[in-house]
């Protein structure tokens, strides 16, 4: 099954983890949306700076860029996604992308995000990103998954899901 999928979900939601998972299970290549950003974007995070759409259009533009050139092959790439507008960039570079939003208690992800070591957000910056998402709607046709489920679990829904529509 070749496919392009975002997964998508606050810091610390686990999307690195399921989206590499996910990537290897349908067999397409996979990158990371943090390897996206200029370096301007992560020292503005690593100082505990949330940024701004002005901050995100270039990003979700190199990231729209990535898809529409892996269109026929597929791929899988994270991505926070927190808001429609976002969503709908990354649509409009790549036709027919699905999203996989992984979505969590905050107190569980808050958790996540300050146990993991190396990465440049604080957890400090967790309820700035459960304040800008907009949940995305049934329109949208967004597979939603629970994170207090295991890494396997998750992919496996991810895959009957993206299955089912397809």
């Amino acid at each position: 099954m070749s496919a392009q999928v975002v997964v998508m979900g606050v810091t610390g939601a686990g999307k690195s983890t399921v989206g590499t998972k996910l990537a290897e299970r349908l067999g397409v290549p996979f990158r990371d949306a943090d390897d996206f950003h200029p370096p301007s974007n992560i020292a503005k995070m690593s100082a505990g700076q949330p940024l701004t759409d002005d901050d995100r259009w270039p990003w979700l533009d190199a990231i729209g860029a990535h898809l529409a050139a892996h269109r026929a092959a597929g791929c899988v790439v994270t991505c926070s996604a927190l808001k429609r507008a976002y969503r709908d960039r990354l649509r409009t570079a790549a036709p027919g992308l699905r999203f996989v939003h992984l979505h969590g208690d905050v107190a569980l992800v808050a958790a996540r995000q300050a146990a993991r070591q190396g990465h440049f957000m604080p957890a400090s910056l967790v309820p700035s990103q459960f304040a800008t998402l907009e949940t995305p709607t049934p329109d949208e046709g967004v597979i939603t998954l629970d994170v207090a489920a295991t890494p396997d679990a998750l992919v496996a829904e991810a895959i009957a899901a993206l299955r089912e529509d397809a």
